[in-house]
């Protein structure tokens, strides 16, 4: 039986470029050397495509001959937001997780809470700020005003989120409790993207839950981070090996578990998504079940939330990635039978 030749594209030059280069070593490690012959492909974070194992700068082109799926481990810009997605399509190659259209949203947190609010999912409230004139973004209004802390804190109160719009890992994102945080947060997001969003604090446990398929979907019970940093921030979540504790299953009610799980499905269905993703949720104390935003490409190191949630659900890590790549084949053998119109 010939093996499988996949690429796992990881790296990147997205500021997740080391959380990346975590999850591909893991990825690599678990899969069955007997049943797939892998190319390691680490893209730098100057754009270079590098052959892991022999060094050698690659064309795309080069990188990516006679693979038969691609699985690209990047987080963030230039990997999880349509951008390799897309290249990988115009190529003909199948490729784990969402298509273009899915990352693109997921990864704008803007235009992936429109889309949401649009589908009667339960969201906080929010602002968007642009880089070019830093006007509020939300509302359908001709206003071109900056948007103050004061008008920031009547719109969302106290305290508030400020993130970049496109960026994971909580990169660049600050939590403000007065007017000289707000100011820093801003130029701090800023740095790391063109628009920005304003959230609203919401005051409740985080919980997160894990989504599988293409058009049939599997969905994972819910699992609980406990952080013990102030938010679930980048130390958090990487550095700090305290930072928080994830448990699996969260201890919730059974009809809590229900509307979590029936709204991981709407908000997966809601933005195209494909293959993956895990939803992530506050539940407040009176019951009430918020989304707060989907990660198309959630961290994906053996010990990361979505592996361990999949794996509540009997799938090992290793079985889980086979899972990933069947349904990658799975979509681009649809996508082969479809009729296209040439003009």
């Amino acid at each position: 039986m010939s093996k499988l030749n996949v690429a796992l594209l990881f790296g990147g030059k997205s500021c997740e470029h080391e959380v990346s280069l975590h999850s591909a070593k893991n990825v690599f490690d678990a899969m069955d050397k007997d049943k797939y012959a892998i190319r390691r492909i680490k893209i730098e974070k100057e754009g270079e495509w590098i052959d892991f194992d022999t060094l050698q700068v690659l064309s795309f082109n080069e990188a990516l001959k006679d693979i038969d799926v691609a699985f690209p481990i990047l987080h963030g810009p230039y990997g999880e937001d349509g951008s390799v997605q897309g290249l990988l399509r115009m190529a003909g190659i199948p490729f784990v997780g969402a298509g273009i259209a899915g990352s693109a949203v997921g990864m704008d947190k803007d235009i992936m809470k429109r889309l949401l609010r649009e589908a009667g999912v339960p969201i906080g409230k929010f602002i968007v700020l642009s880089a070019t004139n830093n006007t509020n973004n939300t509302n359908n209004t001709n206003n071109t005003d900056k948007v103050s802390y004061e008008e920031a804190l009547a719109a969302l109160g106290s305290p508030l989120f400020v993130k970049p719009a496109n960026m994971g890992s909580s990169v660049g994102v600050s939590k403000v409790h007065n007017k000289e945080e707000y100011a820093a947060a801003v130029a701090l997001a800023f740095e790391f993207d063109t628009k920005i969003i304003l959230e609203e604090f919401i005051e409740g446990r985080e919980i997160e839950c894990a989504v599988l398929g293409n058009d049939v979907l599997e969905v994972s019970c819910p699992g609980e981070i406990a952080a013990t940093h102030e938010f679930y921030d980048y130390d958090a979540k990487y550095i700090d090996e305290n930072g928080a504790k994830l448990i699996i299953p969260a201890q919730l009610a059974e009809e809590t578990v229900q509307r979590i799980q029936e709204l991981a499905i709407k908000t997966f269905k809601a933005l195209n998504c494909e293959g993956l993703a895990r939803v992530d949720f506050f539940v407040r104390h009176t019951g009430e079940v918020i989304v707060n935003e989907i990660n198309t490409l959630p961290g994906f190191t053996n010990i990361s939330m979505y592996p361990r949630l999949m794996a509540a659900q009997g799938y090992s890590y290793s079985a889980l990635i086979d899972r990933l790549i069947e349904l990658a084949l799975e979509r681009s053998k649809k996508e082969a039978g479809l009729k296209v119109s040439y003009v």
